[in-house]
C-alpha cells in the first residue's frame, strides 16, 4: 500500500531542521565525506599555516640575498679597483725599474769618469810635487846663492855691517820659525861680558817657553863665540833662564866650529872660507 509522500515538506524540512538534514545526509553517505572535506581543511589551515612560515623565511632569505648580493656588487668593485690600482702599481714599478737601470748605466759611467779623473788626478798631484820639489830645490839655491852674495859684498866692502845683519835676519825667521825677533838690551856695570861697563845687546827669541840667543857676523871668529857665550852667562844670571846659543855668519873661520861645539853653540854658516 502506497504511502503519500509530501516532497515540499521534506524538503523544509531539510532546509530548516539540521539534524534532520545531517541524519538524512548521513542516511546518504555524506557523513563521511563531510568528515573528510574537515580533516582536509584542517589539512589545508595548517599548509597556509606552513606557506606562511615558508612566505615569511623566504622573504628573510630573500632580503638577505639581496644584502649579500649588495655585498658582493661593493667587493666586486673593490676588487676591480685593487686590479686597477694593482696594474697601475705594475706600470710604475716597471717604469721606475727602467729609470732605476739607467740610472745604474749612468752610475756606472759616471764612476769610469771618476776613475779616470782620478788617475789624471794623482798623475797631477805627482808632477805637482815634482814641481813643488823642483821648487824648493831653486829656493834652497837662491837663498844659499844670496847668502854667498851678501857675504862676498859685505867682505869686499860693498855693504856695510848694519846692512848684512839686516839681510840675514830673514835667515833667522827661517831657521827657527818664527816672525818676529827681540832685542834683549842690559847695562853691563860689573863688565862681565867685555871686561868694563857697557851695553850688551842681542837677538831674542822666545818659542815654546825656549829662550834663544842668536847673533849675525859678516864673519865669525873664535873671539865672537866667546862674546855670545859670555852673554848667554850674563843672560841666565840677570833672566834666571839658561838661553840656547846660535850664531849665523857670512863667512866661519874653520877653527871656530870646534870651540862652538864645547860651548854649546849652534853655527849657522852663509858660506865657508
Amino acid at each position: 500500500m502506497a504511502v503519500g509522500f509530501d516532497k515540499e515538506a521534506f524538503l523544509r524540512a531539510l532546509e530548516e531542521d539540521s539534524e534532520f538534514r545531517y541524519a538524512v545526509m548521513g542516511l546518504l553517505g555524506f557523513r563521511e565525506i563531510l568528515e573528510r572535506i574537515a580533516k582536509l581543511e584542517e589539512r589545508l589551515v595548517r599548509l597556509e599555516e606552513r606557506f606562511a612560515r615558508l612566505e615569511e623565511e623566504f622573504k628573510k632569505l630573500y632580503e638577505r640575498q639581496l644584502k649579500l648580493e649588495e655585498r658582493q656588487q661593493k667587493l666586486e668593485e673593490r676588487f676591480a679597483e685593487l686590479e686597477r690600482r694593482f696594474l697601475e702599481l705594475e706600470k710604475r714599478f716597471a717604469e721606475l725599474a727602467e729609470r732605476q737601470q739607467k740610472l745604474e748605466e749612468r752610475l756606472a759611467r759616471l764612476e769610469e769618469r771618476f776613475v779616470r779623473l782620478e788617475e789624471r788626478f794623482a798623475r797631477l798631484e805627482e808632477r805637482q810635487q815634482k814641481l813643488e820639489e823642483r821648487q824648493q830645490r831653486l829656493e834652497e839655491e837662491l837663498r844659499n846663492t844670496r847668502r854667498v852674495v851678501i857675504a862676498i859684498a859685505h867682505r869686499f866692502g860693498v855693504i856695510s855691517e848694519k846692512a848684512f845683519r839686516h839681510a840675514m835676519r830673514y835667515v833667522v825667521e827661517e831657521v827657527f820659525g818664527v816672525a818676529r825677533v827681540e832685542k834683549w838690551v842690559y847695562r853691563d856695570r860689573e863688565g862681565f861680558v867685555y871686561g868694563y861697563p857697557s851695553i850688551v845687546e842681542v837677538d831674542l827669541i822666545v818659542r815654546d817657553k825656549e829662550h834663544i840667543l842668536v847673533e849675525v857676523k859678516s864673519r865669525v871668529s873664535k873671539a865672537d863665540i866667546a862674546e855670545l857665550y859670555r852673554i848667554g852667562k850674563l843672560y841666565e844670571k840677570v833672566e834666571g833662564v839658561k838661553p840656547r846659543l846660535a850664531i849665523i855668519g857670512g863667512l866661519v873661520d874653520p877653527e871656530v866650529h870646534e870651540v862652538a861645539a864645547r860651548l854649546g853653540i849652534r853655527i849657522i854658516p852663509v858660506a865657508e872660507e
